[in-house]
């Protein structure tokens, strides 16, 4: 799993989607609830308006045939006698005449003899007196008053309605009628439902009564043609109370709706293409698309630009980050947006001048510390006062130490060898100088100078020296042993004397170090000298001001390279650690 680098997307792209969907969303849920909204008002204004023109259609259609009945119920006012009517035959006459829709009348007496036939495309008869009581529109008129046939078709195409009317009293007797259904067109082809929308007419068996085309109507029962009326028909039906939708005969897709025609069981049938229909609906929706493309553009170009102003800090950010890891603390971000981007390019601003300071302060430190304890260089560097690095007069413990036998040491063993021993050496050494703040002013070979009591003063300086003294050769000697065991023939000898000296720092620019000059510099090194492996050798001052806190051993007087007289001389045991002062 550790081998898998995790996947990132670039804040600029969530940036980007976030902002778009924030204003995209919006637009598209209110164009969608406006749509629904809109086609549903549309689809129940639709509903009222389909169902008004069907039942108007169908009321003018009633309104049709009973202007029909009603002149032939002045046929059927007086009763019939055994004598011929002429009167009747001249009303009949005169009815063809007014009503073009009649194509013939029967006259039918009480007993149901033919008693007057006329015709506008046949020949007229007169007292045929043929019975007519067995024939089913006598039969249904004097049952339910008035009676509608089945529609037929003269010549294989024009309509033909077949009505029945009796009397009020038996003996008026009963009118037949052949009405032509040709002309209700104008009833139908009056009907307009918004600019292309019409009605026409079926019949119980779903033959075509009325159309506007008028062709169609005069192709009589041709199936191909009845059948996607038939289909609407259908629709309509199992809609119920709502309207349908299905195809017209061209295939378009229409709306309708339809009405009973009382008496003759027709279907009045209005139908309106949606296209026109839901025209409203379509204009708003193509608004409304229009509307969220625009605002889909204008989203995605505020997007764009909020997102590119988001994500430039960061990106500088980025940037910075990367500079500033490569220790380039110069580095500055310049953000001048006035938000929280600019106050977080300050304080990163403010961070880089506080590491290019932390740096300066680490390399100053690391610069103190190659003569100086730790302690003493985080003092200086806290503080800020390089006085006490400066030159001036004070009262020192200078500790030298050296390893015996070195020079012909390093002359037998290889480099290798050599360096090993020395680093050995100095880690052991180091880290005891260390441990008891004490400057290091210089080290040559497998010599070292120590200072006590400078640059910072410390409490017994002389205590801490020989304290530092003993620790020293304990721990040398414990490498002494394993490098015997290696063949390596050495030893440790460390002097020290207390006294007045200069004390500062020396060098030129780019290089100082602290050191210390004055007789007890070279007083201390010469006891260094004259200590054999295992010794500690200290001058009169030092052992004064120790005192009996530690178990010094006098030594006697020597003389000592470079000195016109004998001196004193003190040592110490280091068989057992020091007991604290």
């Amino acid at each position: 799993m550790s081998g898998l680098r995790p996947r990132f997307r670039g804040l600029f792209q969530k940036y980007f989607v976030v902002l778009f969907l924030a204003v995209v969303l919006p637009l598209a849920a209110n164009g969608a609830s406006e749509a629904w909204f809109s086609y549903r008002d549309q689809r129940a204004r639709l509903d009222q308006l389909l169902g008004i023109e069907a039942r108007s259609a169908s009321a003018k259609i009633q309104g049709f045939l009973e202007g029909i009945t009603n002149q032939l119920g002045w046929l059927v006012q007086l009763p019939w006698s055994e004598e011929p009517d002429a009167q009747r035959r001249v009303d009949a006459l005169r009815l063809l005449h007014q009503v073009p829709a009649i194509v013939s009348l029967t006259l039918v007496d009480n007993a149901g003899r033919e008693r007057l036939y006329v015709s506008q495309i046949g020949l007229n008869r007169t007292e045929s007196r043929t019975d007519r009581s067995g024939e089913a529109p006598v039969e249904e008129a004097r049952a339910a008053r008035i009676w509608y046939g089945e529609v037929s078709y003269y010549r294989g195409s024009e309509p033909y309605l077949t009505v029945a009317l009796a009397g009020n009293r038996p003996s008026v007797g009963i009118v037949v009628a052949e009405v032509n259904l040709k002309l209700i067109w104008e009833v139908i082809s009056a009907i307009k439902v918004g600019e292309t929308g019409y009605a026409f007419v079926l019949d119980g068996p779903g033959r075509l009564i009325a159309h506007p085309d008028i062709s169609l109507v005069l192709r009589g029962a041709d199936e191909a043609t009845l059948r996607p009326f038939q289909t609407i028909r259908s629709a309509v039906v199992r809609a119920g109370a709502e309207i349908a939708t299905a195809q017209d005969a061209k295939g378009n897709a229409i709306a309708a709706a339809a009405a009973p025609v009382a008496g003759p069981d027709w279907t009045v049938v209005v139908e309106q293409p949606l296209s026109e229909a839901f025209g409203p609906i379509y204009a708003a929706l193509r608004r409304t698309g229009a509307l969220l493309l625009a605002g889909g553009i204008f989203a995605g170009l505020l997007a764009f630009a909020l997102a590119r102003r988001m994500t430039q800090p960061i990106q500088l950010l980025q940037r910075g980050t990367e500079r500033i890891g490569a220790r380039q603390f110069d580095h500055r971000i310049e953000i001048r947006t006035g938000d929280e981007f600019q106050l977080l390019a300050d304080s990163f601003n403010t961070m880089a001048v506080e590491l290019a300071v932390s740096q300066e302060r680490q390399e100053r430190i690391a610069k103190l510390k190659r003569f100086l304890a730790p302690q003493v260089a985080e003092l200086v560097d806290r503080t800020g006062d390089d006085d006490v690095l400066e030159g001036r007069r004070a009262e020192v413990v200078a500790l030298f130490c050296d390893l015996r036998g070195f020079t012909s040491f390093s002359a037998r063993a290889t480099p290798e060898e050599v360096i090993g021993v020395l680093a050995e050496y100095y880690q052991a050494l180091g880290r005891i100088i260390t441990n008891y703040a004490a400057t290091l002013t210089s080290f040559s070979g497998d010599g070292l100078m120590v200072l006590v009591n400078a640059p910072v003063p410390v409490e017994e300086p002389a205590l801490r020296a020989v304290d530092l003294a003993v620790e020293m050769q304990r721990s040398v000697q414990e490498l002494i042993i394993s490098w015997r065991a290696r063949g390596h023939r050495v030893g440790f000898g460390v002097g020290m004397a207390m006294g007045p000296a200069t004390v500062g720092r020396i060098g030129y620019e780019s290089r100082f170090e602290y050191t210390a000059i004055g007789n007890v510099v070279n007083l201390a090194a010469r006891l260094c000298a004259s200590a054999p492996d295992g010794e500690i050798l200290m001058d009169a001052k030092v052992a004064e001001a120790v005192g009996d806190k530690r178990p010094l051993i006098s030594l006697g007087s020597r003389l000592l390279k470079g000195y016109d007289e004998e001196l004193p001389v003190f040592g110490i045991s280091f068989d057992k650690r020091p007991s604290a002062a």
